[in-house]
């Protein structure tokens, strides 16, 4: 087997859902976007994660990503803690920060356990966030960076569309036409993240924004805040 098979391979199950981290518990603002109206169907459904695609993981997390990718190839240790910082202070709600605390935490928990030695020094810190480990474990598993960026954006849109399906609901066979419409999106907003200019990073999303801070009070919730 090549070493870019493997390194595929391993991409796989860093992106796959059975990856012990937690993230299905989490909406990230879908839940009441869905109890207020605001999505209500496939297609407000697709408007929703395109536009969040595009606008907030394209232009933060992805471009994010690959910095901190770049710094663990280069042992850059003050770029990791600079865009550690720059990534929590981006996060614009609790709920949001406290997710990519904890799902963080938890990769960071594996990839020691997985004997990546780094990310020992990470677990229970409070910077510590979901793609400072995953970029972590896409530089010690020489996984080529546009590869990683796809790999995290699908994640994020399969992670979001598994939310939707149970609370809009949507049929499964829904759910893959979602999926088919998006992959242009994930391959636009990884084209964006590798353009970027560290002056353009980040976009916000208001209406995300109000949707994660209402889910924070919201009454009867499905989705971990």
């Amino acid at each position: 087997m090549t070493d870019s098979n493997i390194a595929m391979l391993q991409l796989w199950r860093l992106i796959s859902p059975a990856l012990p981290v937690g993230a299905y518990a989490y909406s990230q603002g879908l839940e009441y976007a869905i109890e207020c109206g605001w999505v209500n169907d496939r297609g407000s459904c697709y408007e929703w994660i395109d536009g969040i695609l595009v606008n907030n993981i394209g232009y933060l997390d992805l471009p994010v990503i690959k910095r901190f990718h770049a710094a663990w190839l280069d042992n850059d240790l003050e770029s990791v803690q600079y865009w550690v910082a720059y990534l929590a202070a981006s996060r614009e709600t609790k709920e949001l920060l406290l997710e990519d605390q904890q799902i963080g935490d938890s990769l960071a928990r594996l990839l020691t356990d997985l004997g990546i030695k780094k990310a020992s020094h990470w677990q229970q810190h409070r910077l510590c966030s979901y793609p400072l480990m995953f970029s972590l474990a896409g530089a010690h598993w020489n996984i080529p960076i546009k590869d990683l960026l796809l790999g995290y954006a699908w994640a994020w849109c399969e992670n979001q569309i598994a939310a939707a399906m149970k609370l809009i609901p949507l049929g499964q066979t829904h759910g893959q036409q979602l999926l088919e419409q998006l992959l242009e999106t994930v391959n636009q907003a990884t084209q964006i993240a590798l353009d970027l200019n560290d002056e353009e990073i980040g976009r916000t999303c208001p209406g995300q924004v109000m949707s994660s801070a209402l889910h924070e009070q919201q009454y009867s919730r499905l989705f971990r805040s």
